[in-house]
């Protein structure tokens, strides 16, 4: 059974269901799109069981020939560093699907996007062809447009014609990047396997260039300054699910992009690895000073991000088993605890229709139960020892020393910064007396429970255990940073 197409194209048949449904039963769209993402959920993590976690090869691997004139071909597969990645985006689609069952405004369009955005990334994340990797990467824009323009906030407008000009910009650079390894080879072929079996013989000024242009797209995604421009708007301005989304998984589509293509240009990365740490060093620093400033919730949640998504290019400047380790649990961590952020900043968005810090005092004698998910959540994203953020951390710290010495203190001041303004928005929501505007408001109810209960368990999983995820990565690691080291 080609079970990675399933997986991927599920979302697809359940979009198509969605679209045919007539209007008067528009309501059904939550629940076909609820269906189709479970029955996603369900084969990628019942892949646990088959998954060959010592091996570095890709596993469940489906080939056809697609345009054979071109070298173009329809090539699926996971390994340790893809297959945790397609976890976390069918599980964190479920998530959204939950968070949007309120949504009645064109509900069939917006949960066939909804849909659409979540092939598109898992495409992304399953493409051993850089040709069907690069489509699946730009129709993950097209959902992105629409839901950010059609359901997002007030300046939705601007948001989304920012993030479409820095994508669109990123990803043409990009495209070159492609094409420039694609004519390197004969015969001519995107696959990647066959790309990096030639790479060894290309020299290291050839890689170089071919290599920044990758790095520019996917540096947009991640995104590393000054390509940040883009990401604070679009979450502020998009809707509760999207963000969600947008910053449990795609922004790990930047990151996952540079681990894959130091397969095809080791030498390109390894040139540029001094420009990485310091590119990350800013990220970490920069994020957490701009997060420090805000008094906005959802805005302070989005800077951090920035900050967070630096320790990851951290662990891949290191460009060792430890950093790079850590740079692939730090994603998954992210993704679980900022993803459970988004998830409750937009809960109360919704009971109180407004994210400005100084109006959310006293929320812990209200709402006993949204407190205790929404401290973990703040603790875990302030890296507190037991929960999974530090591990990343710890890990993508400990592998820049090895590299690059003590200049990676500088990281420790981001570190210090977050932890600052995490307890200040804890002190500012749940402590001093209640507005009275919000006396008698609903704790968590079962559906959101349901959404953010599952994420919770996870933080502190992977804080106690973090070996549930490194095994799953460990062997595809060590043969990365082996071919690149």
């Amino acid at each position: 059974m080609p079970i990675l197409t399933a997986i991927t194209w599920l979302p697809i048949v359940g979009l198509v269901v969605v679209m045919l449904l007539p209007n008067r039963h528009a309501a059904l769209a939550k629940v076909v799109a609820l269906a189709a993402a479970g029955g996603s959920l369900v084969l990628s993590w019942g892949l646990l069981a088959y998954f060959d976690s010592s091996s570095s090869e890709l596993q469940f691997t489906e080939r056809t020939t697609w345009i054979p004139e071109l070298g173009m071909t329809y090539t699926l597969g996971v390994d340790g560093l893809s297959f945790p990645l397609v976890l976390l985006t069918t599980l964190l689609t479920v998530v959204a699907l939950l968070a949007s069952v309120k949504v009645d405004s064109k509900p069939k369009a917006y949960f066939a996007f909804m849909l659409l955005l979540e092939f598109a990334i898992l495409g992304v994340f399953v493409s051993g062809d850089w040709f069907l990797f690069y489509v699946f990467w730009e129709l993950a824009l097209v959902p992105m447009f629409f839901l950010i323009g059609m359901w997002g906030g007030p300046k939705k407008e601007r948001a989304t014609l920012t993030f479409f000009m820095y994508t669109l910009g990123g990803s043409i650079f990009m495209l070159l990047g492609i094409f420039a390894v694609y004519l390197a080879v004969e015969p001519r072929s995107f696959d990647m396997a066959t790309l990096e079996a030639a790479s060894g013989e290309w020299t290291r000024s050839f890689q170089i260039l071919p290599f920044i242009a990758f790095f520019i797209g996917f540096a947009v995604k991640i995104p590393v300054f000054p390509l940040h421009g883009w990401l604070p708007l679009a979450h502020v301005q998009a809707p509760t699910p999207v963000s969600i989304m947008l910053s449990g998984v795609l922004l790990k589509l930047g990151a996952y992009g540079i681990l894959r293509v130091s397969d095809t240009l080791p030498l390109g990365l390894r040139a540029l690895l001094p420009a990485l740490f310091v590119l990350a060093l800013v990220n970490i620093l920069y994020g957490a000073f701009l997060a420090f400033r805000q008094t906005d919730l959802k805005a302070v949640v989005a800077f951090s991000s920035i900050s967070h998504m630096g320790f990851v290019l951290l662990g891949i400047a290191a460009l060792n088993v430890t950093g790079v380790s850590g740079a692939m649990f730090m994603m998954l961590a992210h993704g679980i605890i900022t993803g459970g952020l988004f998830l409750l900043v937009g809960i109360i968005y919704e009971r109180t229709h407004t994210m400005e810090l100084g109006q959310l005092s006293g929320l812990s004698g209200q709402m006993p139960r949204y407190t205790s998910l929404a401290v973990l959540g703040l603790l875990a994203s302030m890296g507190l020892p037991g929960l999974a953020q530090f591990v990343g951390e710890f890990q993508t710290l400990l592998g820049a020393y090895e590299r690059w010495g003590l200049y990676v203190l500088f990281a420790s001041l981001g570190i210090l910064v977050t932890a600052t303004f995490t307890l200040r928005v804890i002190a500012a929501m749940f402590t001093g007396e209640l507005d009275e505007r919000w006396t008698g408001m609903k704790d968590l109810d079962g559906r959101e429970l349901a959404a953010a209960v599952p994420l919770a368990v996870l933080t502190v999983a992977l804080g106690i255990f973090p070996s549930l995820a490194l095994s799953l990565t460990d062997v595809s690691v060590r043969a990365m940073t082996a071919l690149n080291g």
